[in-house]
């Protein structure tokens, strides 16, 4: 990109995520806990079960970062390993005029693009928004020559998102071990992945299978040429569909020594449309259908393809 931009821009990478919620649990001073434990002994039974409850729950929002009591209110952390490079774009952005901020264009790219802004700080105004879905000469240029604002919206939808994570997971996982069994997990995704899986299997035990049969008949032009297969469909006025074999057996005898003759044909023109574009579930599904490659392979070369230039972006 700076080749493409010039001298007067300086270009630099984030790398991915730079601040989410929080990733683990702080650990408590010990005076603390121990003053508190002094002034729980002090309550009666009653006043220490509601106070139980209430630092339990105190203790689940903050682990989960995330306050479905109070606006859902958020406390995002700098992610581990990304003080430096946070550091770096905090010293560049200060001498800056403009921060251009030319993150993915979906919803995640946006996030990470409004925690850029909310972590560097300094005036809103001198922050732009830069999209584009190739990286090309042409189409950076384009982006740069009309840069836009923050997509709110997109913020909000990746931040309902990553709150649901939290929430379903922290509040459920609980549920599941005193209910089922330790060590499970609950998930926005993977909970309800677990039940179309549950439901499918529970379809296929009910399954009862019927047995049936189907006739073939390799069938030569006259002269001996051009040596055909057809299938048995009709006999007579009713579908052809033997229950047994010796109904199977029966059919084909009746069928040997017969001569058959077609008796109508029908040309009918076809058109055949080109594929649509990959998206990325269509991408990852041909890839692993023609190719054997893990969904995570397909998104790195992807990504890599994307980034020299011969792919447009690969996450739409």
């Amino acid at each position: 990109m700076n080749r493409y931009l010039g001298k007067d821009f300086v270009v630099k990478s984030s790398v991915g995520h730079i601040r989410d919620l929080p990733v683990g649990g702080k650990t408590a001073d010990p005076k603390a806990r121990a003053a508190e434990a002094a002034r729980t002994r002090k309550l009666s039974k009653e006043e220490q079960a509601t106070y139980k409850e209430a630092r339990a729950r105190t203790q689940l929002v903050r682990r989960m970062g995330v306050n479905p009591d109070s606006d859902w209110q958020a406390e995002y952390e700098i992610l581990p390993g990304k003080e430096k490079v946070v550091e770096e774009l905090v010293r560049l952005a200060r001498t800056a005029d403009t921060v251009y901020l030319a993150t993915d264009l979906d919803r995640e790219g946006e996030a990470i693009a409004w925690h850029l802004r909310e972590t560097i700080g300094g005036d809103p105004a001198r922050y732009r928004r830069v999209v584009f879905n190739e990286i090309t000469r042409k189409a950076i240029q384009d982006a740069f020559a009309s840069p836009g604002e923050l997509d709110m919206n997109r913020v909000n939808a990746q931040q309902a998102r990553r709150f649901l994570d939290r929430v379903v997971g922290f509040e459920l996982s609980p549920l599941l071990w005193n209910k089922v069994a330790r060590g499970l997990s609950a998930g926005r995704v993977q909970s309800v992945a677990v039940r179309l899986v549950v439901e499918r299997e529970r379809e296929i035990r009910a399954f009862v299978p019927e047995e049936y049969w189907e006739a073939f008949a390799d069938l030569d032009r006259a002269g001996g040429k051009d040596r055909q297969r057809f299938q048995v469909v009709r006999e007579g006025d009713a579908a052809f569909r033997p229950v047994s074999k010796t109904q199977a057996d029966g059919a084909v005898a009746r069928l040997r020594g017969q001569s058959f003759t077609v008796r109508e044909r029908e040309d009918r023109p076809t058109r055949t449309r080109p594929s649509a574009p990959f998206i990325t579930s269509t991408l990852q599904q041909a890839a692993s259908t023609w190719l054997g490659f893990s969904v995570k392979k397909t998104m790195t070369l992807a990504q890599r393809l994307y980034e020299a230039g011969y792919i447009t972006y690969m996450r739409t």
